[in-house]
């Protein structure tokens, strides 16, 4: 990969902040390790996610004692507020639909992903750790999917989790390790650290392929656009015209290699729509969907402004199944398998505002720094805007912020992106 202003910018071996020293220097280090392990073990073992997160968390103890100055910016109360409005709304609905303390759990990991954040602030972690964790733990997720795949002959690929939350998280690895090329071209050993890079993205993407969850395929376009905007101005017309030959080829093998189960998972697809459409069936994958979505479009009409909380969606699609408006077969599944969906119909126009705003507020915060002429900022704000659009792209088809993988996957990343790109910008 060539960038073709590269030639005028600086290299380094290990890309850093400012040089730190004693205590300061240790932090880091301890702030490098987690972030390293939260992406390269976050699918390969069960919980994986969590350890470089808890560790994030438990060393954010040290603020309290050392208080850096962080030269907090609105822009930084941007993102806080988000996080912070997207919990009390979650918290909120769980107080008043009755709930008890059994769904505080993953609003409260938003709460706590917040010090964590200014942890990454005073002590970023160096890059190569970071992006080198990236492209372990897509590397590490799309062989064990294969493994579960081509050894042990299963039909999706599932590592520790649900298929869908494994597909789509270790395609989300796989494109982050996109973003990090920018970083990659920077480095002294840049063959060496773009190869990663480019296994990490291709590994990650195989096992969402594996998985067959189709609802992360959807917004590859998007993923592409973002790529382009970051990127593809500082590209030779040869270099744009062999990505694009790349990612169709790309996408032709995917679909003719029965392997990959891709084509299998597309005809069913559009055999289960033309089985809804035709009545034949309304509990397909597809169908009992769009029976789902049907019923929270609802739900939403009764009640637009409060929503029915969780318990209250549970009775609200009993009563539609009890009309015949939904299948009774879909009241198993406790969400809409639409985020967007979701939240409105247990939330009102209040959960649905804040969902929104959780996504957008930092990619519009990220997407700022596009045109950086430093490229280590720039792939960490592309980094950041391909989070957001990944999970709205998983949200279509799946209530993805209902899972402890998804939940904390997006929290802590966003942590970690933001954190480091503030404290890179305040050199």
């Amino acid at each position: 990969m060539s960038f073709e202003p590269i030639a005028s910018m600086s290299t380094r071996p290990d890309s850093t902040p400012p040089a730190l020293s004693g205590q300061a220097s240790l932090l880091q280090r301890y702030t490098s390790l987690s972030v390293f392990l939260f992406g390269a073990i976050a699918l390969i073992v069960p919980s994986g996610y969590s350890l470089g997160a808890v560790m994030l968390l438990l060393g954010s103890v040290v603020l309290l004692v050392k208080r850096p100055a962080l030269g907090l910016e609105r822009r930084d109360g941007a993102v806080i507020t988000a996080m912070v409005a997207y919990a009390t709304v979650s918290l909120f609905e769980i107080w008043w639909d009755g709930q008890g303390v059994s769904g505080i759990d993953k609003p409260l990991r938003f709460l706590l992903a917040i010090p964590a954040m200014l942890l990454v602030m005073a002590y970023p972690p160096r890059l190569a750790w970071l992006w080198s964790g990236l492209a372990v733990g897509a590397i590490a997720s799309g062989s064990l999917a294969g493994w579960e795949s081509l050894i042990e002959n299963l039909a999706r690929a599932k590592g520790h989790t649900h298929p869908i939350q494994f597909g789509n998280l270790s395609m989300l690895l796989g494109v982050l390790c996109l973003a990090g090329l920018g970083w990659a071209v920077t480095q002294r050993q840049h063959r060496w650290w773009v190869a990663l890079m480019v296994v990490g993205a291709g590994a990650g993407i195989v096992g969402s392929l594996l998985s067959g969850s189709r609802g992360g395929w959807i917004g590859i376009p998007f993923i592409l656009l973002v790529l382009y905007r970051g990127y593809g101005r500082h590209l030779s017309t040869a270099l744009k015209l062999a990505a694009v030959a790349l990612v169709l080829l790309g996408g032709v093998l995917a679909y003719a290699l029965p392997q990959t189960g891709v084509q299998s998972r597309v005809n069913m697809a559009f055999s289960d729509v033309s089985r809804y459409i035709s009545g034949e069936s309304r509990t397909s994958s597809v169908g009992a969907r769009f029976e789902m979505w049907q019923g929270a479009a609802h739900l939403i009409a009764e009640k637009p402004l409060t929503g029915w909380g969780d318990n209250g969606y549970q009775q609200g699609m009993q009563a539609l199944a009890d009309e015949g408006v939904i299948d009774s077969g879909v009241l198993k599944y406790g969400h809409a398998h639409n985020e967007f969906l979701d939240a409105f119909a247990k939330r009102g126009i209040l959960g649905l505002a804040v969902l929104l705003a959780l996504y957008l507020v930092p990619m519009r915060l990220f997407a700022r720094r596009f045109d950086s002429p430093d490229l280590e900022v720039r792939s960490l704000a592309v980094a950041g805007v391909l989070l957001s659009v990944a999970y709205i792209d998983f949200g279509l088809t799946q209530t993805f912020l209902a899972h402890n993988s998804g939940v904390m996957m997006f929290a802590f990343w966003l942590a970690v992106f933001w954190g480091t790109l503030r404290a890179r910008q305040a050199r």
